[in-house]
């Protein structure tokens, strides 16, 4: 099953190096990962997902929260939670495609960052589902230079874990 894990840790150098170490020591592989600064400066949080039963889940949990750095871990899979992944994808249009990528774009709420038919970028913001579908979509309508996604960012719904 696949899981997204809010960790929050000191913002130290290292800090990421020694949970990304317990995963690779582990054999546990990291889809994707985020990190950036909270409004204290002084901490990170850093959203990893992954994938494991839930007892794999319980270990890996365990095993964080007895790094120093770690304030505090959270799987926000099993709870209600708004799930967000930035899709950004280049494509080389024509002026034929123009018209059903366009209503492709608008139908999926995305938006045009360079309208250059030899370098049309686009981006969306959406759940991994959505941005998979999404990306199907328009590549109907040109050719694919490059993708890039941002991964899985996630936060509760409803008042946070203590």
């Amino acid at each position: 099953m696949r899981h997204i894990i809010a960790i929050l840790l000191q913002n130290e150098a290292g800090s990421l190096a020694r949970v990304a170490g317990l995963f690779s020591t582990r054999a546990y592989n990291i889809e994707s990962l985020s990190v950036a600064p909270t409004d204290n400066p002084a901490v990170s949080r850093l959203t990893l997902v992954t994938t494991g039963d839930d007892a794999v889940l319980a270990q890996i949990a365990s095993q964080l929260r007895k790094l120093i750095d770690v304030v505090g871990v959270e799987d926000l899979t099993g709870d209600s939670h708004i799930e967000r992944e930035l899709l950004l994808v280049k494509l080389r249009v024509t002026p034929q495609s123009l018209e059903g990528l366009s209503r492709v774009i608008t139908e999926s709420s995305a938006r045009i960052l360079s309208g250059v038919l030899s370098n049309f970028v686009v981006e969306i913001t959406s759940n991994e589902a959505q941005a998979s579908r999404f990306l199907a979509q328009v590549s109907q309508f040109g050719e694919i230079l490059e993708v890039v996604r941002s991964g899985a960012l996630g936060i509760r719904q409803g008042r946070s874990a203590e």
